[in-house]
């Protein structure tokens, strides 16, 4: 008979407590890197081969670690980031590492250093019990998701491409796994007016920051909450000095759509903006997008064989499609069997409120090492 794996809370939390102490915002590629050299000492630790990739264009490295399972076939692909949205500072100043009750709160905890953690952890204790993955498991460490993963997300399908099955774990949905994930577009507007003195000639200038104020109220009313469908802008900058009428103003927008047509319908109204102010000009600069991801025949498939290991531990997560992107848009849009929100449950993700729900951690990476090891044993449909 085999041996059981143990999942202990305080092991996890002293383990998790180290990812978190590093702050590893997606522009400080030291700190994504320093996360990288835990990860990678994780990995190592379970003798998993390492393939390390040298980042790019102001990006930390990706990490590649494959374990070897009880038969050579395509196997699972655990699939997340680590770096976040917290700048540096943040432990110092708003989002202390700090325990209250069942709440663990710090920069990245819940998006998404806790659910990659457990998903090395649940691993760590099946191969401590002796238990060897039916197929072979290959963990994917993402430097750059927070932006859209612009330099990584080739890396990601033709890694998915390889694997039967692709598991994230990012934060549950109060506490539901993911089966699909709506698209997400970004955007950059630019405004562009004339120059003048604020004080002395102000009726000669053409403002382009009252220009862009304007097409944000016009963008954000483009939403339709009920529908799923959300605009919004979040990052504003223009102007030089207070008495200088500003000649240039940039924005970055964000798109949430729950349908191809309402990226249809997005991108047709996004493109045609037009000014108010005929002396400003508009420019519109599409950026990354993440596909639709909707659940497909594998993908429940997949969903019902947690929900069986689920119901074994005592709980049942359910599941559905939600906003929010994350890169198992990516391999879902592929058709690729893929499981997303496997990761701890809590609430807060990219506040000075994030955190994790303590007592969640064992449950979740319970189910996360009866996946690891079971997938591959069944004929669960892949596509």
């Amino acid at each position: 008979m085999r041996n059981l794996p143990e999942f202990d809370t305080n092991e996890m939390l002293e383990g998790l407590s180290t990812w978190v102490l590093v702050e590893s915002p997606t522009d400080a590629p030291e700190g994504v890197n320093a996360m990288m050299d835990l990860a990678e000492a994780e990995m190592v630790s379970l003798g998993a081969s390492i393939r390390r990739e040298p980042g790019g264009d102001g990006y930390g490295d990706l990490l590649v670690a494959r374990v070897e399972g009880a038969v050579a076939d395509e196997g699972i692909l655990v699939l997340g980031h680590l770096d976040t949205v917290h700048g540096v500072g943040t432990l110092a100043g708003p989002l202390p590492l700090r325990r209250d009750g069942d709440r663990l709160y710090g920069p990245g905890i819940y998006d998404m250093k806790g659910g990659m953690y457990a998903a090395c952890y649940a691993m760590k204790q099946l191969l401590r019990a002796g238990r060897t993955p039916v197929l072979p498991v290959t963990f994917m460490f993402i430097p750059n998701e927070e932006v859209g993963s612009p330099t990584t997300r080739q890396r990601i399908e033709d890694e998915a491409r390889r694997h039967r099955f692709v598991l994230v774990p990012e934060p549950a949905k109060q506490g539901r796994l993911v089966t699909g994930r709506y698209g997400i577009a970004r955007y950059v507007v630019t405004t562009r007016g004339r120059p003048s003195h604020a004080g002395a000639t102000l009726a000669r200038g053409a403002s382009a920051i009252r220009e862009m104020a304007h097409q944000i109220q016009a963008i954000e009313t483009m939403s339709d909450p009920g529908s799923g469908t959300t605009m919004s802008v979040g990052i504003v900058n223009g102007g030089t000095f207070v008495n200088v009428v500003p000649m240039e103003c940039r924005a970055e927008v964000l798109a949430v759509f729950p349908t191809a047509e309402a990226f249809d319908s997005i991108a047709a109204s996004m493109s045609s903006l037009k000014p108010v102010n005929a002396d400003v000009t508009i420019t519109v600069e599409p950026g990354p997008v993440r596909p639709l991801f909707e659940a497909g025949e594998g993908t429940l498939a997949l969903y019902s064989r947690a929900e069986e290991i689920a119901r074994s531990i005592g709980f049942v997560p359910g599941h559905g499609s939600f906003g929010g992107g994350s890169d198992g848009n990516f391999t879902g849009a592929l058709g690729i069997p893929t499981l997303d929100g496997l990761g701890l449950c809590g609430d807060g993700a990219h506040t000075h409120d994030e955190h994790i729900l303590v007592s969640s951690l064992v449950p979740r990476a319970r189910l996360l090492a009866g996946l690891l090891e079971s997938l591959g044993d069944s004929d669960l449909v892949l596509r």
